[in-house]
């Protein structure tokens, strides 16, 4: 009996002294153990019986409740399990440390070093103190500057459904007088963002499909920037381009004097400048800032009157020049001399300068170029009150005609280009008067309309280059011939 309540009480601590699963299932084995031996011991006892209770099955009952009694005789193996667990658990944390020394059953033994960043414990505890006292700063020096996008820590928002900012956006920046109001304007595509962040615009918003796009652009740049990351179809249902790029900026309208243009082009800016009257049509006016940029126009003057130079259709067409090229909008003409250097010619595009050619086209206003025609219509009330007191026509001012591949490059230059509308104006051709400047003619086949404002700005323009290119090699010439001359004559 003693051994039966040994047994019982093993059974009851074994169940409660093991909670994890892999001690149970070491327990149920030593338990199973225990009970074979057992049983193995007392079968002289109970063999008999047990044989007895095949035959007669009323003794089966009694030996089933013994067998069942002596299920309980592990109990005295509880010290033996016990300390296995002990043992076990001692080894799995032994094995949760770093080994400092590993000895082989050769004999060798080897030394483990610490890891990068680790040491001892007790080389730790005595070099704690004076690490405490030498361990530098975590501030990052003013030079240092953030060249990814992980070190800068720049975030961005995820637009969720129903959100109305890039709609809200876009209603101000496709509208000029909203564009004028907010001073905010409107570049799509990495090329054209690129060549703005270049030149010194300041963003405002970034609404982009893709993070790889935002990545691109310089990390410098984008501090205090809103990012915003959209569906490439809501960018499509705003965008003006047939393929859009993924990317939208909004950026503060900007100002030439505050820009910074690329070095190349100051290095080969000319003393050309253009000035743009009644110019209408937004893919006109981007290829003529397209070619003032190609040919170094020093600037670029757009009177009141012309279309915005940021409108998006205007931008898409100059591809990239606004941030080439000065450009000044919104000007009247009285205050157009005080943007033009000393001793400046205004040179007016005439396509009709002469009389005789202008009355072979059938249209008044002759697709854009100016014509005494065209003056006689705008002004007929004045002229028909000036005739009936006698008066001449003084109003008219008196600039002569000249053919535009003659030399007209001797001093500072600047083209007037007129719309194909309504032309060029009359204040124009007086400032042509006053600065001693002509009419250029670009003479076409008789019965032939005439050229496209922004083809005739291209010619000119590069007229005037190459009028400048040789002049500097005749230049450059003669003075290499002085300097001989020269030479000679302190020889003699």
């Amino acid at each position: 009996m003693r051994r039966l309540e040994a047994v019982s009480h093993f059974e009851y601590e074994v169940q409660s002294s093991t909670s994890s699963h892999n001690h149970r299932l070491h327990a149920h084995h030593a338990y199973n153990t225990a009970r074979q031996r057992l049983c193995r011991r007392v079968g002289d006892v109970t063999g008999r019986r047990r044989r007895a209770s095949v035959t007669q099955p009323k003794a089966r009952g009694k030996m089933a409740a013994r067998l069942k009694g002596l299920g309980w005789a592990t109990r005295p193996l509880l010290p033996v399990v016990q300390t296995w667990d002990f043992h076990a658990r001692r080894w799995v944390r032994a094995l949760r440390r770093s080994p400092v020394r590993a000895v082989f059953p050769s004999g060798q033994v080897v030394e483990r070093k610490p890891g990068a960043g680790k040491q001892p414990r007790t080389a730790a505890a005595e070099t704690a103190p004076h690490e405490l006292r030498r361990k530098p700063s975590l501030q990052v020096l003013p030079s240092q500057k953030p060249c990814t996008w992980e070190d800068s820590g720049l975030r961005y928002d995820k637009a969720l459904p129903g959100d109305r900012r890039l709609s809200s956006v876009m209603t101000i920046v496709k509208s000029r007088s909203f564009r004028e109001k907010h001073g905010k304007i409107l570049l799509e595509g990495r090329r054209l963002i690129a060549d703005a962040l270049k030149a010194g615009a300041v963003p405002k918003v970034f609404f982009f499909s893709r993070l790889e796009y935002i990545k691109e652009l310089p990390v410098d740049k984008l501090k205090g920037v809103s990012l915003i990351k959209v569906k490439f179809e809501d960018i499509t249902v705003w965008s003006d381009l047939v393929t859009p790029q993924g990317i939208m900026g909004i950026f503060a309208k900007p100002d030439h004097v505050k820009m910074t243009y690329p070095e190349t082009q100051l290095r080969h800016s000319l003393p050309l400048l253009l000035i743009c009257d009644n110019l209408r049509d937004p893919g006109n006016l981007g290829t003529i800032l397209r070619s003032a940029a190609g040919a170094g126009c020093r600037k670029v003057l757009l009177i009141k009157g012309c279309v915005d130079a940021w409108e998006p259709k205007v931008l898409r067409a100059a591809m990239g020049a606004h941030f080439q090229v000065p450009i000044v909008s919104n000007l009247d003409w009285e205050t157009v001399p005080d943007h033009l250097p000393t001793d400046t010619r205004v040179y007016v595009a005439d396509n009709c300068g002469l009389y005789a050619q202008a009355h072979m086209s059938n249209k008044a206003i002759d697709h854009g170029w100016v014509c005494d025609q065209q003056l006689s219509k705008l002004h007929k009330y004045e002229e028909e009150e000036d005739l009936e007191a006698g008066a001449s026509k003084a109003w008219l001012p008196e600039v002569e005609v000249q053919s535009y591949d003659l030399d007209w490059t001797e001093a500072p230059a600047a083209v007037v280009i007129g719309g194909e509308t309504h032309g060029v104006s009359l204040e124009s051709l007086q400032l042509a008067e006053s600065t001693g400047g002509k009419r250029l003619l670009i003479p076409v086949v008789p019965g032939v309309d005439s050229l496209n404002s922004a083809m005739a700005a291209s010619i000119l323009l590069f007229e005037g280059k190459r009028q400048l290119r040789v002049r500097a090699e005749h230049m450059s010439r003669d003075r290499i011939y002085t300097e001989r001359d020269r030479g000679s004559q302190s020889l003699v």
